[in-house]
């Protein structure tokens, strides 16, 4: 059996606690936390940010039309199905994917990466590292820091292999600048700041790099035949 004290947070069980388990607590109204929240300004959606997103809209609008006006878009000569262009440029924003089929096979490249990358983005989230936006480098950091550096070169080894240099340059980038508050530790300013980022965060910001270095080259430094060109001597080739 179980008795309640005078005192309501002393609980005494007896000796057949075993044979029926039953708890029973106690708790006066006195003893429940009250927690007073100050009701924030709050606005209707309409008229004040329709209003504005309206006016937003018909501000690029025309902008948008009187560029048109000014600007003539550079067209170019009508295509010819017995001669292609060199280089093949796809739109500036699948050039990091067109600059993936230059290291790896087309069914890699077109279609293995960017499902995992995908599949990432929407498994990411539910991971604890999205919930604790604890800074990486906390608890045992010597166990950590062996985990990372071999998570780090397991995913680059293909990278490696393929000789996609933007990729394992991009990683070894954001790896050494997660290693900084390790090599000072005690040091502020900038490696106090990379000490507080979360390893959230890090994938973010890896992935971007990669996207905009994949992005970058393919519209600035490949010429005819995907060869590597320097901008300032061939020019653009887009």
């Amino acid at each position: 059996m179980t008795k309640i004290n005078k005192n309501p947070l002393e609980i005494e069980f007896g000796e057949d606690i075993q044979t029926t388990p039953v708890r029973v607590a106690y708790v006066k109204g006195e003893t429940s936390i009250a927690v007073e929240r100050e009701r924030d300004e709050e606005v209707l959606a309409f008229p004040h940010l329709i209003v504005r997103e309206v006016l937003l809209f018909e501000i690029l609008l025309i902008v948008l039309v009187i560029i048109s006006l000014i600007f003539d878009a550079p067209l170019e000569d009508i295509a010819n199905p017995l001669h292609s262009p060199n280089p093949a440029k796809a739109p500036w924003y699948f050039l990091g994917l067109q600059e993936l089929l230059h290291y790896f096979p087309p069914v890699v490249a077109g279609v293995v990466l960017p499902v995992l990358v995908v599949i990432a983005l929407v498994i990411i989230p539910y991971f604890r590292i999205n919930l604790i936006r604890d800074p990486f480098w906390t608890g045992n950091i010597r166990k950590k820091f062996i985990i990372f550096s071999a998570v780090v070169l397991l995913i680059n080894s293909p990278f490696i292999i393929a000789r996609a240099f933007p990729i394992y340059i991009c990683s070894a980038f954001i790896y050494i600048l997660m290693v900084v508050p390790l090599l000072f530790p005690r040091s502020s300013g900038l490696a106090a700041r990379i000490r507080k980022i979360p390893l959230a965060d890090w994938i973010m910001i890896w992935f971007v790099l990669v996207s905009l270095v994949l992005t970058g080259i393919g519209v600035f430094f490949r010429g005819p035949e995907w060869r590597w060109v320097w901008p300032w001597k061939s020019g653009i080739y887009y």
